[in-house]
C-alpha cells in the first residue's frame, strides 16, 4: 500500500493502493452524484435522488473472445478524486478509471487501453431507474438515442431523465421481454483499438428536471474529463490544505488523518429539493433503493461536524446545522434520519424513522456551540437563538424526576433495539444532555443573555451531579451504561459511558476506575470498541447493539480516555480507527465489525462518515489536545503523544484571523516547542505537555528568558502548563530530568482473525517503581517500546531486551487472555 507522505505537500499526490479486494466496497462520490460498487468494477449509479443503474460491468472482446473483466482485475489506485482499476490479460492492460466530479450531476468512467492485438470493450448494464426508497416512479421506460450514442431513461412524466452512453458507442442491446424470452441486459461496445495506446469513456448524467437540462450535464461530462478531474483534484487538495495539517511520525496515522479528511467532506451532498447536508454513509443498494446511509441523518451529521470544527472546517459544520434547522419540529425536535426523497412523501408524518432518536436535539446544541467558539461566528447565536432554544425546550421536556433526560418516550439514545433495552435513560443520553446544558449556557452569554446563561449554568450543575450520582455503582465500581423504568441503575459496563467523559462530566475517580473495566480484553478488540463485554450473557458478536465494535465507540473511547489521561488504551483505539481507515474501502472507515473476528458485519456501511471522524477527532482532540477558543484569542494545546515521538508539527491552526503553525520537539531532557504565525490580532497559547510522574522541571524559557509554569499531577502523568502569548513567532523550551515513558505497538489482525495485541489495563507510579496490570493473548510475547529505558534497574514479569520490555504470557488456555503483573524499578 502507498501514500503521499503529507497531503499538504503540492509536491505530492494522495494515493493509496493494493491488490484488489473482490468483495470490498469502491465508492466514487460528489455532491450530486455516485458510483458505488466492488474493487472488480461492478457498480451501480446514482444522481441523486435517482438510482440509473445496477450491475454495471465489462466485458474484454479480444481473439473471438468475451472475457468478463472481473475476472482480470488487478490493481486497485485510489485518489480523493478518483478511483482506477487497473485490469490485465495476456497481450493487454486496461485502466479504468472512476470519476464523479464535486458538483455535477453524473459520472464519467475513462478507459487507458494499450494492447498488441485488436481488443473491444463492451459495457453491460440493468436498468433500475428509481427514486431513493421510500418514493417511487410509475411506469420507466428505455431506448437508444443515437443522436448522443447513449441510453435514455425516463419515466412517464418526463421529468426525471438519466442518460448512459459514449462518443464511440454503437452496436447497442437493449433488454426486451417476449413470450419466448427475456433479458434485462443493455449494453454497447466502445469500439476496436487495433493496436498499441488508446483512450475511451462512458457519461453517466441525469436531472430531475427534464431531457435539456439532462442533456446539457451528459454533453459538459462527455467534453470535460480532464478538466473536471483536475477540478475535483485541486478541490480536495485546496480542502487538505486550508484545513488543519499534520505531520507525525507515525506513517499510518499520518495517512489515516489525511484521508479521514476527505472522507469527511465526502458526505456533503447536495439534494435538488432538500438542499445541501451531511449524509451518513455509502453501501451498494443492491436490488433495493437505498445506498447504504446516504440518507441526511441528524445525530452522525453532528458528531461529525465535532470532527469538522476540530479540524478548521468551520463553513461545513454550518451547513450541517443550518440543515439540520431547517427540518427542525415545532416542538424543537431535531431530525433524526431524512431521507433523499423526503420531498416526495410525507415522510416526516407517515414514515416512523423522521424524528426516532432523542439525542440528535442535545447534539445540536453541542456543535452550535462548538462552531460558535472555534470559528468566531457570534452573529450565528442569533440568527439560530429560537432553533436553539426551541430544542432545549424539547430537551427539558424529556426529564425525569431526577432532572436526567429520558429515552422512553421521547426517542431512542443510542441504543435503537436488542437485549440491552428497555431502559428509561442511557448514560449516553444523559451525558449529551448535560453537556447541550453547558453549551446553550455559552452561547446565551455571547448573546448577551446574561439571566438565561446563570439559569443554564445552575441547571447544568445539578444534572452533572445527577449524572454522576445516578450511573454510579459503588459495588461494581464503574458507571453504568442506563438506568431501567423503575429508575434502577443497569449494572453493567459499556462503551456508552465514555460520552460523558468526552465532555469531562464525570468525576475522576469514577472515570479511572470505569476505564480499568473498559480497557481489559473482554470490552476492547484489536480493532476496537464493543459496546458491551464480550464476557456479558446478553453479548453477541453479531449483534448489531449488543456486542459489535464501532468506530464510534472507539473514538468516543480514545477521546475519553484522553481527557483523563489514559494514554495506553486511548492510544490503542485511536490506531485501531486509524488502520481500519488504510484497510477495507480504501480510504474509508466502515461502520461496524464483529465483536469477535476482524471482519466488517454483513451489514456494515463500508464509507461511514462519523467513523472517519473518529479518527480525526481522537487525534486533534484526543492525543494533540487542541481545542480552540477564537472568541477568547486562545489555543489549548495539551499534547499526550506516544513517549517515542520526537516530533510533530500542527499546521493552519486558525484563532480569528491568526493562523499558527506548532512545531513540537522532544529530546531527552526537554520538550520544546516553536510557534510561527501569521494573520493579524492577539492571540495566547496554554502548552501543557504530559511528562511522567517521574520527570522533574529543571527549568523553562521563552526565547531563552525563564518564565513561570505550573506543575499538576494526574496519577498517570503530570503536566507542566504555561501560557504564552503568540503575537509573534518563539520558541519555547520545557527542562526536564529523569522523564519516562513507554508506548505499545498496535496492530490489526489478518481479516477473519480475533484479537492478539497487548492491552494495558491500568498502571500505577509511585517515586521507585511503575505498576503495569496486562491482558495479552495466552503463548504470546510482546515488546514495549521504552523510552529512557536506563532508568531502570529491574523488571518484576518481564525483561528488558534490546531496550524493549519483552512480556511473556503462559500458553495455558490457548485462545484466551490471560492477566499479569509487570513491575518495573528505578534507580535512585
Amino acid at each position: 500500500m502507498t501514500s503521499s507522505a503529507f497531503a499538504g505537500d503540492s509536491q505530492t499526490r494522495m494515493e493509496l493502493s493494493r491488490p484488489v479486494r473482490s468483495w470490498e466496497f469502491l465508492p466514487e462520490v460528489g455532491t450530486r452524484a455516485g458510483l458505488f460498487g466492488n474493487e472488480n468494477g461492478n457498480l451501480e449509479a446514482w444522481v441523486y435522488p435517482l438510482k440509473i443503474l445496477r450491475n454495471f460491468h465489462l466485458n474484454f472482446l479480444i481473439d473471438g473472445q468475451a472475457i468478463p473483466a472481473e475476472s482480470l482485475s488487478r490493481t486497485l489506485i485510489v485518489h480523493p478524486e478518483s478511483s482506477t482499476i487497473v485490469y490485465s490479460g495476456n497481450t493487454f492492460s486496461v485502466r479504468e478509471t472512476l470519476f464523479v466530479p464535486v458538483k455535477e450531476q453524473g459520472a464519467i468512467i475513462h478507459f487507458e487501453v494499450n494492447t498488441a492485438e485488436p481488443l473491444e470493450i463492451e459495457a453491460v448494464f440493468e436498468r433500475d431507474f428509481q427514486l431513493e426508497w421510500p418514493a417511487a416512479l410509475g411506469g420507466t421506460f428505455l431506448y437508444w438515442d443515437p443522436s448522443l450514442h447513449a441510453f435514455h431513461l425516463g419515466e412517464e412524466q418526463k421529468k426525471y431523465v438519466a442518460l448512459v452512453g459514449s462518443p464511440s458507442a454503437d452496436q447497442e442491446r437493449l433488454e426486451y421481454e417476449t413470450n419466448y424470452s427475456a433479458s434485462n441486459k443493455n449494453s454497447f461496445r466502445l469500439g476496436v483499438t487495433a493496436k498499441g495506446i488508446d483512450t475511451k469513456t462512458i457519461t453517466i448524467a441525469a436531472s430531475t428536471q427534464g431531457q435539456a437540462d439532462a442533456e446539457k450535464t451528459y454533453r459538459k461530462l462527455e467534453n470535460s474529463y480532464s478538466d473536471l478531474l483536475q477540478e475535483s483534484s485541486d478541490y480536495y487538495h485546496k480542502y487538505l490544505e486550508r484545513t488543519v495539517q499534520l505531520e507525525l511520525p507515525d506513517s499510518q496515522l499520518q495517512q489515516a488523518y489525511d484521508w479521514s479528511r476527505v472522507s469527511m467532506l465526502q458526505g456533503l451532498v447536495t439534494n435538488p429539493d432538500l438542499g445541501t447536508g451531511l449524509i451518513a454513509g455509502y453501501r451498494t443498494s443492491f436490488d433495493s433503493q437505498r445506498p447504504g446511509f446516504a440518507w441526511f441523518f441528524g445525530r452522525d451529521s453532528m458528531w461529525t461536524s465535532l470532527a469538522l470544527d476540530a479540524s478548521g472546517d468551520f463553513t461545513t459544520t454550518k451547513t450541517a446545522l443550518e440543515f439540520l434547522a431547517k427540518f427542525q419540529r415545532a416542538d424543537g425536535k431535531i431530525p433524526h434520519e431524512i431521507s433523499q426523497a423526503a420531498n416526495l412523501v410525507p415522510w416526516f408524518d407517515n414514515v416512523p424513522y423522521g424524528f426516532a432518536s432523542a439525542d440528535a436535539t442535545p447534539l445540536f446544541i453541542i456543535t452550535a456551540n462548538d462552531y460558535v467558539t472555534h470559528s468566531g461566528d457570534v452573529a450565528f447565536i442569533n440568527e439560530k437563538w429560537d432553533n436553539l432554544w426551541r430544542a432545549y425546550q424539547f430537551l427539558r421536556s424529556t426529564y425525569d424526576q431526577q432532572g436526567l433526560p429520558q429515552n422512553f418516550g421521547f426517542g431512542h439514545g443510542w441504543i435503537e433495539g436488542g437485549p440491552l433495552l428497555p431502559v428509561k435513560s442511557e448514560m449516553y443520553q444523559a451525558g449529551v444532555g448535560a453537556e447541550a446544558l453547558r453549551s446553550l449556557a455559552n452561547l446565551a452569554r455571547l448573546a448577551g443573555k446574561n439571566d438565561v446563561s446563570a439559569q443554564l449554568d445552575q441547571e447544568f450543575t445539578a444534572h452533572k451531579a445527577a449524572l454522576n450520582q445516578a450511573f454510579w455503582s459503588t459495588e461494581k465500581n464503574y458507571l453504568a451504561y442506563a438506568v431501567d423504568a423503575n429508575s434502577q441503575r443497569l449494572d453493567v459496563p459499556s462503551v456508552l459511558t465514555t460520552v460523558p467523559m468526552w465532555f469531562g462530566l464525570t468525576d475522576n475517580d469514577k472515570s479511572q476506575k470505569t476505564i480499568d473495566e473498559l480497557s481489559n480484553a473482554g470490552h476492547q478488540a484489536d480493532w476496537g470498541m464493543r459496546i458491551i463485554s464480550s464476557h456479558d450473557s446478553n453479548y453477541n458478536p453479531g449483534g448489531y447493539h449488543f456486542g459489535s465494535v464501532w468506530p464510534l465507540f472507539t473514538g468516543w473511547a480514545s477521546v475519553g480516555e484522553y481527557k483523563y489521561h489514559r494514554v495506553h488504551s486511548a492510544y490503542a483505539n485511536l490506531r485501531a480507527n486509524a488502520l481500519l481507515a488504510l484497510d477495507g474501502s480504501l480510504g474509508h472507515a466502515t461502520e461496524v465489525l464483529s465483536g469477535d473476528y476482524y471482519q466488517p458485519l454483513s451489514t456494515s456501511s463500508p464509507h461511514q462518515i462519523w467513523s472517519a471522524a473518529m479518527v480525526v477527532s481522537p487525534i486533534l482532540r484526543g492525543m494533540l489536545g487542541l481545542e480552540v477558543d477564537a472568541i477568547a484569542h486562545q489555543v489549548t494545546f495539551t499534547p499526550h503523544v506516544p513517549a517515542d515521538w520526537n516530533f510533530f508539527r500542527i499546521r493552519n491552526v486558525r484563532v480569528g484571523d491568526v493562523v499558527l503553525d506548532l512545531i513540537y520537539r522532544k529530546s531527552a531532557d526537554g520538550i520544546g516547542l516553536e510557534v510561527q504565525r501569521t494573520g493579524s490580532g492577539d492571540c495566547t497559547i496554554e502548552f501543557s505537555p504530559a511528562l511522567s510522574p517521574r520527570a522533574r522541571i529543571v527549568r523553562v524559557t521563552l526565547d531563552g528568558r525563564a518564565i513561570a509554569n505550573h506543575l499538576e499531577n494526574h496519577g498517570t502523568d503530570q503536566h507542566a502548563t504555561v501560557q504564552i502569548p503568540a503575537n509573534r513567532a518563539g520558541t519555547l523550551q520545557i527542562r526536564t530530568k529523569d522523564d519516562f515513558g513507554y508506548s505499545v505497538d498496535s496492530h490489526l489482525p489478518a481479516l477473519g482473525s480475533s484479537s492478539q495485541g497487548l492491552r494495558v489495563v491500568s498502571e500505577s507510579w509511585n517515586g521507585s517503581s511503575l505498576d503495569l496490570d496486562v491482558e495479552g493473548k495466552a503463548g504470546n510475547q510482546y515488546a514495549v517500546n521504552l523510552w529512557n529505558p536506563n532508568q531502570i534497574s529491574s523488571v518484576d514479569g518481564g525483561v528488558i531486551s534490546k531496550e524493549k520490555l519483552m512480556i511473556s504470557f503462559p500458553s495455558a488456555n490457548a485462545d484466551a487472555y490471560a492477566h499479569q503483573k509487570v513491575t518495573l524499578h528505578f534507580a535512585k
